[in-house]
């Protein structure tokens, strides 16, 4: 097969992957299969064909993570698609695979949607989604104010995970890794993990936030305690 075959090959399969269908933004609320994670811009219904186990699987795990460590701090509230974020009144409308608001924005997140940007926007790359996610998605985010963008790759032999900043000046920034190769959130302080995790088979995310919660300055001396005898004693259960 030639390199031309190839990509003709993939696009081909990238638009079996995601359906347009011309509609208002009337027409889009009034979308009547709730369990298709839809999305809509300019003028057309955006559908995703549905995710792959792994996809499910890191989701899961990352959703687990946050929105517990989320409650542990009480930071604010941590939610899963499908869940509309109309990004800004005439703008387009997402679902992100996971969303982060903070407490102080709370009043934003409303029954049927969050009004304006996220705090933080985790999206997981699938074979249909990666151009929306790493051009689209990062420019509507950025533009939005979204203070942070996890884009996680999972797809065999592209497997990455990149992380995002917003500046002041309102652009995104890569943010790196530290000298251990770990991940520390901006928007979520004291949130700290290895990027390579995701790569492989996944942890227990409970192990994971004892590991982090143990040696949080923030927390109570008895809650670290806690935290850690539980990181201990899951650390000697069989993966």
């Amino acid at each position: 097969m030639t390199e031309l075959t190839r990509e003709a090959t993939a696009a081909h399969r990238q638009q079996d992957e995601v359906r347009r269908l011309s509609a208002t933004y009337a027409e889009y609320l009034a979308w009547p299969d709730d369990a298709t994670l839809a999305e809509w811009k300019d003028g057309e219904i955006i559908t995703y064909m549905p995710p792959t186990d792994r996809h499910q699987e890191i989701t899961g795990f990352l959703f687990a993570l946050l929105s517990a460590f989320a409650r542990l701090l009480d930071l604010g509230a941590v939610r899963v698609a499908p869940l509309e974020v109309k990004l800004w009144p005439d703008g387009p409308s997402r679902e992100p695979d996971i969303l982060f608001v903070g407490r102080d924005r709370l009043e934003q997140l409303a029954a049927k949607r969050l009004e304006g940007s996220p705090d933080l926007v985790v999206e997981i790359v699938s074979a249909g989604s990666a151009r929306v996610d790493r051009v689209e998605k990062f420019i509507e985010y950025e533009r939005a104010g979204v203070r942070e963008y996890w884009l996680i790759d999972p797809r065999p032999g592209k497997e990455q995970a990149d992380f995002y900043g917003l500046e002041d000046n309102g652009r995104f920034v890569s943010l790196g890794l530290d000298d251990d190769g770990q991940f520390s959130s901006l928007v979520l302080p004291g949130l700290r993990f290895d990027p390579a995790l995701l790569r492989g088979p996944l942890p227990n995310p409970q192990l994971l936030l004892a590991g982090i919660a143990k040696d949080l300055p923030s927390l109570r001396e008895e809650l670290r305690a806690a935290y850690r005898a539980l990181y201990e004693a899951l650390s000697q259960e069989p993966h």
